[in-house]
């Protein structure tokens, strides 16, 4: 799509010269002021056509860098404009469309290009770095290019219509490590260490059988048998932990459910939960996330595994709220089985539900709430029932809250 803009402010004065000296001329038969009115719309007649006369086919691609934008941290955005134009262009200035979930300064100097007459194709990379602010899945574009003719007469706009899909990941907070803990809930790489005490290298070693994951596989012990070997112990010194999200609409404001990014609340607990589950695959904990009904956000995470902590924070950029009011099911979950840490992040927490999952840290060796939006002395109350708990401000720092939590504190983050 192209768009001819006004004339400049000197291409107007040109004209409305140019047009004095006409009329002048007529009235006074001054053939100089003629022949000068003249030229000037030339000028300006040349000026246009020039913009015209430098056509050219665009084909706008970008690429992100990393390839899923994160709120809270940089990355880079690399444009690629593919140009064939008949006649030399001047510079100009451009400018990429920003969508509001992420915010930087998406504009340049667009350069100067040659005649394409020997060479027809051309290619102008252009970047620039975006922050993310809002998580959703948002589109780049249109990129805009504006340029002016050789004598600054006449301005040309080239808007480019292609857009580009990009996801931004919900916020992940670092989080202090469960170091305090590798005797009770110690996670994958604890544990091996403690039982083995020379590596992984010298985990005892089995034949491949199908369905083994191929994390799995033992390659020292692959090249000595000259067959697929696979590591014995480390599926039984795996201890799992479960990380809970409770979307329930009534504990959230009702644009939770609408689209991503738009309830701060809710957007404090879809980060804390994330930041949970990094922390923990890093520490070595197979981890399940889960709703508080039972229903699995992201599947098992396998300890260590942060490939797929990156693919589950892709498929958290656009969860929402949900109808149901479900966390008094969160015991029935748990009843009957004994699990390592189980983390639940839910939004207006009150006595009631304190009492509705006052069972669950019978179940768990670690377990730890967090709320957005406690009520009165809920978070004392569950701390009574044996959790270790902490409130979540959209301002604070959740770390501190997981630190405090972790120290069995009852911490309220302050902005």
């Amino acid at each position: 799509m192209r768009r001819l803009w006004p004339l400049t402010v000197r291409g107007t004065g040109a004209l409305i010269l140019a047009i004095l000296c006409l009329v002048m001329a007529n009235e006074f038969g001054v053939t100089e002021l003629m022949y000068f009115g003249i030229l000037l719309l030339a000028v300006l007649g040349a000026g246009v056509a020039s913009l015209y006369l430098s056509r050219r086919s665009d084909v706008v691609t970008r690429s992100l860098q990393p390839d899923v934008a994160t709120v809270g941290r940089e990355s880079v955005v690399n444009v690629r404009v593919g140009v064939r134009t008949a006649l030399p262009t001047p510079p100009g200035v451009w400018q990429d469309t920003l969508p509001k979930g992420l915010s930087g300064d998406s504009k340049g100097i667009f350069p100067a290009l040659g005649s394409g007459l020997r060479r027809s194709d051309r290619v102008v990379d252009l970047s620039y770095i975006v922050r993310g602010v809002r998580r959703g899945v948002h589109s780049i574009g249109p990129l805009s290019v504006r340029s002016t003719d050789p004598f600054g007469l006449a301005r040309r706009q080239n808007l480019f219509g292609e857009r580009t899909a990009v996801t931004v990941a919900p916020a992940i907070v670092d989080l202090p490590p469960l170091t305090d803990f590798a005797g009770e809930t110690g996670g994958t790489l604890h544990t091996t260490t403690n039982q083995l005490g020379q590596g992984a290298d010298n985990l005892v070693a089995r034949p491949y059988m199908s369905g083994d994951s191929m994390r799995r596989i033992h390659w020292r012990a692959t090249a000595h048998r000259d067959e697929l070997m696979v590591r014995q112990e480390e599926q039984e010194s795996t201890p799992e932990a479960s990380v809970v999200l409770d979307r329930g609409a009534l504990r959230w404001s009702t644009e939770a459910m609408h689209a991503p990014g738009s309830d701060p609340g809710f957007e404090a607990a879809v980060s804390a939960c994330v930041s949970a589950v990094a922390r923990l695959v890093h520490d070595g904990y197979a981890v399940e996330v889960l709703d508080s009904d039972g229903t699995v956000l992201a599947d098992r995470i396998d300890g260590g595994d942060m490939a797929e902590v990156d693919a589950m924070l892709t498929h958290f950029a656009t969860l929402t709220a949900r109808r149901d009011d479900s966390l008094g099911r969160l015991a029935r979950l748990f009843a009957g089985t004994m699990t390592g840490p189980v983390i639940v992040v839910v939004g207006r927490f009150d006595a009631s539900d304190a009492s509705a999952i006052a069972a669950v840290p019978h179940h768990s060796t670690l377990p730890m709430l967090f709320a957005v939006s406690p009520v009165a002395d809920a978070l004392d109350r569950a701390a009574d029932h044996g959790w270790r708990v902490g409130a979540i401000d959209p301002d604070g720092d959740f770390a501190a809250a997981w630190g405090n939590a972790v120290g069995r504190g009852l911490s309220h983050v302050v902005a």
